[in-house]
C-alpha cells in the first residue's frame, strides 16, 4: 500500500555535519593550547625553583660570612685585649659605639682596584687599601675594608685606621682640621686593567672628618692635664699629650706648626722649619742629593728640583711627550750619587733617569706592567732598584740600559732599598712581610714576617748607614728594626757572605706611638735616629737603641707621605697631601 507521507521525511542535513566539524576544530585547537599552557606552567615554576634554590643559597652564604666576620671580630678583640687594649665590652673613645665605619682604608698595592697611594694617599683618614686604581667620590667617602685590603691595606685609601674620637681642645685648642683625603689620583687616559692595585697616589680630595685626636695646629688651646704615666706604649703616645700642659722646654711652636717633646725622657733634640714648598698637587715623594744641596719632590706629571739654601725651585722635569689627558702622578724620585740625574717612577710603568744639567731623559727602562712606586740608586751610581704593584723587584744596569734582575713575590711591591754596600736589596709588600735579596745572584736570603713581623702591608724599608739593619713602616702603625747580622746561623753578614747562605735575621726593637699608617720611614746618616712620617700628619724621630720617641712634629695638614734625611746630616724634608713640601732642621739641644 502507498505511504502518503513517505515524500514528507527530510534528506540528511549537511549543516549539521558542519557544525559538529567545526565543534571538534575548535575542542581539538583548545587541547592543543592546554597542553601549551601546561607546559609553559611547568617550566614557569621550575624556573621559580631555581630562583629559590638561588635565595637559599645566598641566604646561607650571608649566613657563614656572618659568622667568620664575628669570628674574626671576636679575634681582634682578644688579641686587643692581649696587647693590653680595653676589654671588648668597652668602647676606646668612651663615646657610644659608631653605627659605621669610623675611618677609610689606606693605599693599596693588593689584586683589585683598590688604591695603593690611593690608599696612603687617597683614603679618607682611617682606612684605605692601596691600590692602582683611584676610588670613587663615595667609595673614598665610606670604605669597608675587605680582609686583604687591611691587610693589604687595611683598606689605605687613606688608609682605615681605626677611628679616633675628635678632640675638643686638644693641643690647647687647635681647631680641629680634616686632613684632605688622599686618594690615587686616578688612572688617567689609557690606563686599564691595572692589576694588583698598589699604594695610591695621594690627591687632594674634599676634606672630610678625620677621627684623629690631634687637630692640625691653629688657634687656641685650652688647658688640659698630662695623661699619667701608664707604661712604655704610653711614653711614645706624645699625640695624647696636650700642648697646654708642657713646660716651654718640652715643646716649640711655629706659626703653622708645633713640635713635642716626649716629657718622659730627657730632651736632647731640637727642630725649626727652614722651608715650605709649595705645588700645585700631592707631594708623593721627598729626596735630597747627595751633598745635600739639592731636593728633589715629585708631583703631578713633573720632578721638581729645589736649591736647599734658598727655598728656590731650579729645574722642573716634565716629558712633554706624554699624553696629557688625566693624572700622571711621579711616585718616586732619586738623585745618582754624583748628583747628576735624577730617577723618577711613575703611574705609566716607565722609569725615566734625567740629566738633570740638560733637563733632558738619558734612559727609559721599561718592562714594569703596573705603576712603580718605589727607586733606589746604588751608592756606585751603576744600579737602580725599582718596585711596582706587578709585584717584581727589578734591578737595572744604568750604562748598558738594560734590566739585570727580576724578583717575583706574591703580592704588590711597596718599597725597595739597596744596602750601603751594594749587595743587598730589600723590598716591603703588601703581604706584610720585608724580604731580602743577594743583588748580585737574585737569592732570597731573608724573609722577614710572621710572629714577629707586621700585621699589615709594609710601605717603606730603610737600610741603616753601616747596612747591618734594617727599619720598615707598616700599615699596622708600628715601625719594626730588624737586625741582619745575627749570629744565631754561626755566621756573619760580610765580605765572605755567600749568595746561598741564610741570614737568621730577628727583630730587634718596635716602635709603637703613631695613630695611624706609617707611610715613611729613613734614619738619619749617623744613625742615631729613625724617622717616620704618617697618615696622622706627624713625623716622630725615635732612638733606635731603646724605642722611644724623642719628638712628634706637626707641620702638615695631611697625611705625610715621605720623609728623607739629608746625608750630610742636620736636615731633613718631608711631603705631603696638602701639596707641600717642607724642609727642616734638626740638632742637638741645648
Amino acid at each position: 500500500m502507498y505511504n502518503a507521507h513517505r515524500g514528507m521525511v527530510p534528506a540528511p542535513n549537511s549543516r549539521l555535519n558542519e557544525l559538529l566539524d567545526q565543534v571538534r576544530q575548535e575542542f581539538d585547537s583548545q587541547q592543543n593550547r592546554t597542553g601549551e599552557y601546561e607546559s609553559n606552567m611547568a617550566q614557569q615554576v621550575s624556573e621559580m625553583e631555581l630562583v629559590r634554590q638561588k635565595v637559599y643559597n645566598l641566604e646561607q652564604n650571608a649566613i657563614a660570612i656572618k659568622q667568620r666576620y664575628e669570628e674574626d671580630v671576636a679575634r681582634l678583640r682578644h688579641e686587643l685585649e692581649a696587647r693590653g687594649g680595653p676589654p671588648s665590652h668597652v668602647n676606646i673613645s668612651g663615646l657610644p659605639p659608631h653605627a659605621g665605619i669610623s675611618q677609610p682604608q689606606p693605599p693599596a698595592i693588593g689584586h683589585g682596584p683598590s688604591n695603593l697611594f690611593g690608599g696612603i694617599m687617597a683614603n679618607p683618614p682611617g682606612q684605605g687599601a692601596p691600590g692602582l686604581v683611584p676610588p670613587t667620590q663615595d667609595q673614598q667617602q665610606q670604605q669597608v675594608p675587605t680582609p686583604h685590603q687591611i691587610g693589604a691595606s687595611q683598606a689605605l685609601q687613606q688608609g682605615a685606621f681605626g677611628g679616633y674620637p675628635p678632640s675638643h681642645g686638644m693641643n690647647g685648642g687647635y681647631n680641629p682640621q680634616p686632613p684632605q683625603t688622599t686618594a690615587s689620583p686616578g688612572p688617567g687616559k689609557g690606563r686599564v686593567n691595572r692589576g694588583p692595585p698598589g699604594p695610591s697616589t695621594p690627591h687632594q680630595a674634599p676634606s672630610s672628618s678625620y677621627p684623629d685626636a690631634r687637630p692640625s695646629p691653629q688657634l687656641g688651646r685650652p688647658p688640659s692635664p698630662l695623661p699619667p704615666h701608664q707604661g712604655h706604649h704610653i711614653i711614645n703616645n706624645l699625640a695624647d699629650i696636650e700642648l697646654d700642659s708642657l713646660r716651654p722646654d718640652q715643646k716649640r711652636e711655629g706659626s703653622d706648626w708645633f713640635a713635642i717633646f716626649n716629657p718622659r725622657i730627657p730632651r736632647v733634640l731640637d727642630v725649626d722649619l727652614k722651608h715650605t714648598l709649595h705645588h700645585d698637587s700631592v707631594v708623593c715623594c721627598v729626596r735630597f742629593s747627595q751633598d745635600g744641596r739639592f731636593v728633589a719632590t715629585g708631583c703631578n706629571r713633573s720632578a721638581q728640583i729645589f736649591d736647599v739654601a734658598n727655598g728656590q725651585q731650579v729645574h722642573k722635569l716634565t716629558d712633554e711627550s706624554v699624553d696629557k689627558d688625566g693624572d700622571l702622578y711621579i711616585r718616586s724620585v732619586c738623585f745618582s750619587p754624583d748628583g747628576k740625574y735624577l730617577a723618577t717612577g711613575a703611574e705609566d710603568k716607565q722609569i725615566r733617569v734625567w740629566d738633570i744639567a740638560k733637563r733632558s731623559i738619558r734612559h727609559t727602562f721599561s718592562g714594569h706592567d703596573q705603576d712603580i712606586y718605589s727607586l733606589d740608586f746604588s751608592r756606585d751610581g751603576k744600579h737602580i732598584a725599582s718596585g711596582s704593584g706587578d709585584r717584581t723587584v727589578r734591578l737595572w744596569d744604568i750604562e748598558a740600559g738594560q734590566e739585570t734582575l727580576c724578583l717575583s713575590i706574591e703580592d704588590g711591591v711597596t718599597t725597595v732599598a739597596i744596602s750601603p754596600g751594594g749587595e743587598l736589596v730589600a723590598a716591603g709588600s703588601l703581604d706584610k712581610s720585608v724580604r731580602v735579596w743577594n743583588a748580585r745572584t737574585g737569592d732570597l736570603l731573608e724573609r722577614l714576617d710572621g710572629a714577629e713581623g707586621h700585621k699589615d702591608s709594609v710601605y717603606s724599608v730603610a737600610f741603616a748607614p753601616g747596612g747591618r739593619q734594617l727599619v720598615s713602616g707598616s700599615l699596622d702603625k708600628t715601625i719594626k728594626m730588624w737586625d741582619l747580622d745575627n749570629p744565631s746561623n754561626g755566621r756573619m753578614m760580610g765580605p765572605g757572605f755567600g749568595s746561598r747562605d741564610r741570614m737568621g735575621s730577628k727583630c730587634v726593637k718596635t716602635f709603637e706611638g703613631h695613630k695611624d699608617f706609617v707611610l715613611s720611614v729613613a734614619l738619619t746618616p749617623d744613625g742615631r735616629w729613625v724617622l717616620s712620617g704618617s697618615k696622622d700628619r706627624g713625623v716622630q724621630f725615635w732612638n733606635p737603641q731603646t724605642g722611644d720617641t724623642q719628638l712628634m712634629l706637626q707641620g702638615h695638614k695631611n697625611s705625610v707621605i715621605s720623609v728623607a734625611p739629608s746625608p750630610q746630616g742636620e736636615l731633613f724634608a718631608t711631603g705631603s697631601g696638602d701639596k707641600a713640601a717642607r724642609i727642616w732642621r734638626y740638632g742637638n739641644w741645648p
